[in-house]
């Protein structure tokens, strides 16, 4: 079934992400590199989709209901791009199994994560769901991604 709010829909994938991060970051920290290195890239897959589904889909509906393009959207954007390069470092760490250069790594990109997650949940998506109409509209839409 369908989430009737945007926050309630995206919080879910923020929590699917989550529970992906973890088991990747379990797996170095147990040595089980095949099974971490796999975890790892569906979490990232995961991730990827979910800023996809914002930058494609929410944000210019956002945007365009709201006038606004240089608010909350553009700093979300500023901060998938920051994600995104840590991602890449980890990824580095990941391919030379450097477990200490992972883990302290992940744990920067957790932090950061908590702290992105916070500010979309708390401000940016109760925004869209005040804003937008065509909510179930646009759920469907993501998912498509």
């Amino acid at each position: 079934m369908l989430s009737s709010s945007i926050n309630a829909f995206m919080a879910a994938h923020h929590k699917e992400c989550d529970d992906l991060f973890a088991q990747a970051e379990k797996s170095v920290a147990d040595g089980n590199w095949d099974s971490a290195l796999q975890q790892w890239r569906e979490f990232t897959d995961e991730l990827e989709n979910h800023f996809c589904r914002e930058e494609q889909i929410l944000f210019p509906e956002f945007e365009q209901a709201t006038g606004m393009s240089g608010g909350p959207t553009r700093m979300m954007r500023m901060e998938h791009e920051q994600i995104r390069a840590l991602v890449n470092e980890i990824n580095k760490a990941g391919d030379s199994k450097d477990m200490d250069q992972f883990l302290a790594l992940t744990e920067t990109l957790m932090i950061t994560m908590q702290q992105h997650n916070m500010k979309e949940e708390q401000i940016l998506y109760p925004m869209t769901d005040q804003s937008l109409t065509n909510v179930a509209d646009i759920i469907e839409r993501m998912l498509q991604i």
